[in-house]
């Protein structure tokens, strides 16, 4: 019987909450030439000498708040992911989780399919839009494992699907656990990157509210458009208008511009606007994890609320919920 190998994998997580945890994280993930795509030996030399090492203990505090007993919710929920995967899937399909960065290792994964002699593999990126920094590291990854080895399985990549019916359902229906009528707006906060990322393979994309409204063929793999196309989707399943809700991007560190409009400056123009009870989306993200539960839901809403806001919420991803599993194993049988 032949099987086919279903590789999942998410973005990663350090081994523990520690300084040194943290260290090696870091390290492995800000080196990667596709999430700082400075100079190799400028990039080492101002990461690992500089930035990691002041930075390793601030971020370890803050996933000491984010631990579980289990460990770290992003492995937690992609062990739950994938078992449910397999069960779904069922004895023809092996399932592997893997992380880009720190374990279970990609090389790993890839192992343990190989040893169970599958006849092809389906690299699953978990993240819904397609990004250079994250979709595009980890096929590259998985190539530089594969090349490595004598007997090469057929291969397939899971591009993006940012608008699958399930994965949007699956938000929607988390939003109407919060009663979500009762909010006065609505934020969808993607994970931010340069911009000066989207526009290297793009001359047609001004990585702008306006020309990433809707996807066309020039812009069909600009992760900005397919972030709009996702949020547009949900608010739709909501019966949200259009002027209910912002899209905005998060997480953003240097000098350089970045996707705008940023959600901490949306927040406040929110206020600003009399609006003080705001429902937040994050559906860049399938697992909770320090984007949402930390840096939304604890730091954005704190300076929220001390800037008079009354109520910022955000709204739980899809971690292991069942339609998000079948969404998985939907999209891997017809690939």
């Amino acid at each position: 019987m032949k099987r086919k190998g279903v590789l999942l994998v998410n973005l990663g997580t350090p081994d523990s909450p520690t300084w040194n945890g943290l260290r090696t994280y870091l390290n492995q993930f800000l080196t990667d030439r596709r999430v700082i795509d400075l100079p190799w030996l400028f990039r080492n030399i101002l990461f690992k000498g500089i930035v990691v090492p002041i930075r390793s203990g601030k971020v370890a505090k803050l996933y000491r708040e984010l631990w579980t007993k289990e460990g770290s919710p992003l492995k937690v929920y992609g062990q739950k992911v994938a078992t449910g995967v397999q069960e779904v899937l069922g004895e023809n399909y092996f399932v592997e989780l893997a992380m880009r960065y720190r374990k279970p290792s990609i090389k790993s994964a890839i192992q343990k399919m190989i040893s169970e002699n599958v006849s092809e593999i389906i690299v699953f990126p978990l993240f819904p839009q397609y990004s250079s920094t994250t979709t595009g590291s980890v096929f590259e990854e998985v190539m530089n494992v594969l090349k490595t080895l004598e007997y090469i399985p057929e291969l397939k990549f899971v591009n993006s699907y940012y608008e699958h019916p399930e994965v949007i359902q699956t938000f929607a229906d988390h939003a109407r656990r919060l009663a979500y009528k009762e909010y006065d707006h609505f934020i969808f906060s993607f994970h931010g990157v340069p911009k000066r990322y989207l526009k290297k393979d793009n001359d047609y994309c001004e990585c702008n509210t306006q020309c990433c409204q809707s996807i066309q063929k020039e812009n069909q793999f600009c992760y900005s458009a397919q972030c709009f196309a996702t949020a547009h989707a949900i608010a739709r399943e909501l019966k949200i208008s259009q002027d209910q809700y912002t899209v905005c991007f998060q997480s953003r560190f240097g000098p350089e511009e970045w996707i705008q409009p940023y959600t901490d400056e949306v927040l406040k123009e929110q206020l600003e606007n009399g609006k003080k009870n705001i429902l937040c989306f994050s559906p860049a993200f399938v697992a909770d994890c320090l984007e949402t539960t930390i840096e939304i839901g604890m730091e954005y809403k704190g300076d929220f609320i001390d800037d008079g806001g009354e109520r910022l919420d955000l709204v739980e991803s899809l971690n292991d919920d069942p339609k998000w599993i079948h969404a998985i194993a939907d999209i891997v049988s017809n690939t």
